[in-house]
C-alpha cells in the first residue's frame, strides 16, 4: 500500500500519541487502510463532470489515483469568493465575519456531502470491533482520519485567502488567520458530530442517508452558484460597515472568530471584544473535549445506519401517481410505467445525487441572467423587454434527466422488461419520460413562470405556453437521442461519461428554440403561429408507435 505523506507527518507526533495510551504502530496501519480506500471514492463536486471509468467497465486495472486530491482545485476555485472580502479594507470584524461564515459554510456542507463515509465509517465497527484492537487506538484512528482531511479541504478553500491576507495585512494577520481556521475546524467537527447524534437519535438510518443526499445537492448548487459570486463580487462589497455589538452576537461563532482580528490588530479592548474573543479560543477547545466523551456514544448509535427502516407507502403519494396517470397516460401498460418511475424516482439516492443539482441550475440560471439585465436598465424598461425569454434555461434539466434515466442501483431487475407483457417499447418511453417530466421538470417551470408573470406581467402567458410545448418536444427529443437503452438498466458504474458532445449538443438545441420563439414576438400573431406548430410536433412524436415488444427481451438480454 501507499505510504502516505499525511502519515510521514504524523509519524513526528508519534511520541504524543504513545503518552495518550494509543498503540501508534496500530492506528497508523488502520489509517493507511483507510486513506487508501477513501482515494478511490470520487468526491462531489467533481462526480457531475468526471469522465471517469472504474476499473469494472475497461479492461485496464485500476490506477492508483486520489480523486479527492484531483478535486482540491475545485475546492480552492470556489476559496476565491472569500479574496475580496480578505482585502478590501480593514473593517476585521465586519469581513472576517463574513469570511468565517461562507468558510464554515462550505467546509460544514463538503464534510457532510464528501466526508459522510469518513464521518459515519461502519468498517469501525463491523471489522476492528472485532479484533483485539484498543478502542482507545480505533477511536484516534477515526479522529485523525477526519483531521486529514479536514486539514486538506479547509487548506483548499482559505489557502486563497490567507495568502492574500499576508500580502494585504501582514504576517501577523496570517498567522492569526491560520490559528483561527484551526480553531473554527474543530468547532466544525463537534458541530457536524453532534448532528449526526441527533439525527441518528430522532431518525432511522434511511431517514439519515436522505438528508446527507440533500446536503451532496445543496453543495452541487453551492458550487454553481459560487462561480458566479465570484465574478460578480466587486459589483456589490460595501465595507463601511460600523460594528456594534447585540446580545445575539455571542452565539454567532463566525463574530467570535472575527473578534481576535479587531483586538490584535486593531488593539480594540472593549468588553464584547473581550468576550466573543474568548468564545472563539475556548469553546472550540471545550468542543473537542466534550467530542472525546461522545465517541463512543457516537458509534453506538452508528449502528442504525447498517439497519433499514421500514418503508411506509404513502397513500397520498400513490392517489397523487394514480390520478396522473389516469389523465396523462393512454393505456394500461403506460399507466403502468408511469407509476413505476414516480416511485423509482422517490427511492434512488444515487439518481438524485446525480440529476438533482442539474434540477437546481435549472432554477438559479434563469435569474441570474435576469439579474444582470435588471442591474443595466430601469424597471419599466425591463418589465416591457423580452428577457422573459430566459425562461428557456429551465430546461437545461432535461438533458440531465434523459441521459440519466438508463440508470439504476438495482439495475439487475431489469429482466422484467423481457418478461412483461407488452405491447410496443413506447409506452415504455413515454410512461417513463411524463413521470420523470412530471416529477422533475414541472414543478421547477411552474414555480418559474409564477414568478416570471409577476414580473413581465400576463402578456406572456402565451409565451409561457409555447415555452412549455417546447420543452415537451424538447424533452422527446434528448430522450430518444441520448438514452437509446431501457429505462433503469444499466449500473451508475458508467454514467460518469454524461453524454459527451451529444450531450452538449442537446444543450445548444435550447437555445435555438430560444432564437425561433423570440423571433416569432416581431411578426404579428407569430407566438400563436409557432405555439400550434408546437403542438402539432408534440402530437405526432407523442403519438408515434415505436418498436414492437418483440425486441425487448433480446436488449435486455444484450444489456
Amino acid at each position: 500500500m501507499r505510504d502516505f505523506a499525511s502519515l510521514k507527518l504524523l509519524d513526528k507526533m508519534e511520541r504524543l500519541f504513545t503518552a495518550l495510551g494509543v498503540d501508534y504502530p496500530l492506528m497508523r496501519r488502520i489509517l493507511q487502510v483507510k486513506l487508501t480506500m477513501d482515494s478511490r471514492r470520487v468526491p462531489t463536486v467533481i462526480a457531475q463532470t468526471s469522465a471517469k471509468k472504474k476499473g469494472a467497465d475497461s479492461n485496464e486495472p485500476p490506477k492508483d489515483v486520489n480523486y479527492f486530491v484531483r478535486s482540491l482545485w475545485l475546492y480552492a476555485l470556489l476559496g476565491l469568493i472569500l479574496v475580496p472580502l480578505v482585502v478590501m479594507g480593514d473593517n476585521y470584524m465586519f469581513q472576517m465575519a463574513l469570511v468565517f461564515g461562507v468558510l464554515m459554510f462550505l467546509v460544514t456542507t463538503s464534510m457532510i456531502s464528501d466526508f459522510s463515509s469518513v464521518l459515519l465509517d461502519l468498517r469501525d465497527k463491523s471489522i476492528l470491533h472485532t479484533k483485539p484492537v484498543p478502542p482507545r487506538t480505533i477511536h484516534a484512528a477515526r479522529t485523525v482520519h477526519i483531521l486529514i482531511y479536514l486539514s486538506f479541504l479547509t487548506g483548499a478553500i482559505a489557502g486563497p485567502s490567507l495568502i492574500a491576507g499576508a500580502i494585504r495585512h501582514g504576517l501577523l494577520f496570517l498567522l492569526l488567520f491560520l490559528a483561527e481556521v484551526v480553531l473554527a475546524d474543530m468547532l466544525i467537527v463537534v458541530l457536524t458530530a453532534l448532528l449526526y447524534v441527533l439525527l441518528l437519535r430522532l431518525f432511522d438510518g434511511e431517514k439519515l442517508k436522505d438528508m446527507i443526499n440533500y446536503v451532496q445537492i445543496l453543495l452541487s448548487v453551492v458550487i454553481a452558484v459560487g462561480y458566479q459570486v465570484v465574478a460578480r463580487s466587486f459589483e456589490w462589497m460595501d465595507l463601511q460597515v460600523n460594528f456594534l455589538f447585540q446580545w445575539w452576537h455571542a452565539v454567532v461563532p463566525p463574530i467570535w472568530f472575527a473578534a481576535p482580528f479587531e483586538l490584535l490588530l486593531h488593539g480594540e479592548r472593549s468588553a464584547a471584544t473581550l468576550m466573543l474573543t474568548g468564545l472563539a479560543l475556548f469553546i472550540p477547545i471545550l468542543s473537542m473535549l466534550l467530542y472525546g466523551k461522545l465517541i463512543p456514544v457516537f458509534e453506538r448509535d452508528l449502528q442504525k445506519l447498517a439497519d433499514h427502516g421500514a418503508i411506509r407507502p404513502s397513500s397520498r403519494h400513490g392517489r397523487f401517481a394514480d390520478r396522473a396517470a389516469r389523465v396523462l397516460c393512454r393505456s394500461n401498460e403506460e399507466r403502468t410505467f408511469f407509476r413505476f418511475t414516480l416511485n423509482m424516482l422517490k427511492g434512488e439516492r444515487e439518481f438524485k445525487l446525480k440529476t438533482y443539482p442539474s434540477v437546481g441550475f435549472s432554477i438559479i440560471f434563469p435569474f441570474i441572467f435576469l439579474y444582470s439585465a435588471f442591474s443595466d436598465m430601469p424597471w419599466q424598461a425591463f418589465a416591457d423587454s423580452r428577457w422573459y425569454m430566459t425562461v428557456y434555461l429551465s430546461g437545461m434539466l432535461i438533458p440531465t434527466v434523459s441521459y440519466m434515466m438508463k440508470f439504476s442501483g438495482t439495475y439487475k431487475g431489469a429482466w422484467i422488461y423481457g418478461v412483461a407483457p407488452i405491447s410496443h417499447r413506447q409506452v415504455i418511453v413515454t410512461g417513463v419520460l411524463k413521470a420523470a417530466l412530471l416529477r422533475l421538470f414541472v414543478p421547477v417551470f411552474a414555480v418559474q413562470a409564477a414568478i416570471f408573470v409577476a414580473l413581465f406581467g400576463a402578456r406572456i402567458l402565451p409565451d409561457l405556453a409555447a415555452v412549455l410545448l417546447a420543452m415537451l418536444l424538447y424533452a422527446y427529443l434528448c430522450f430518444s437521442v441520448l438514452n437509446r437503452e431501457l429505462p433503469f438498466s444499466h449500473s451508475f458504474e458508467g454514467a460518469s461519461g454524461g453524454g459527451g458532445i451529444t450531450m452538449f449538443g442537446m444543450v445548444l438545441l435550447i437555445f435555438g428554440f430560444a432564437l425561433v420563439h423570440l423571433a416569432t414576438t416581431f411578426i404579428p400573431l407569430g407566438i400563436w403561429i409557432y405555439a400550434a406548430l408546437l403542438l402539432g410536433a408534440n402530437v405526432l412524436v407523442w403519438r408515434r408507435r415505436g418498436p414492437a415488444a418483440a425486441s425487448i427481451g433480446k436488449n435486455t438480454a444484450a444489456g
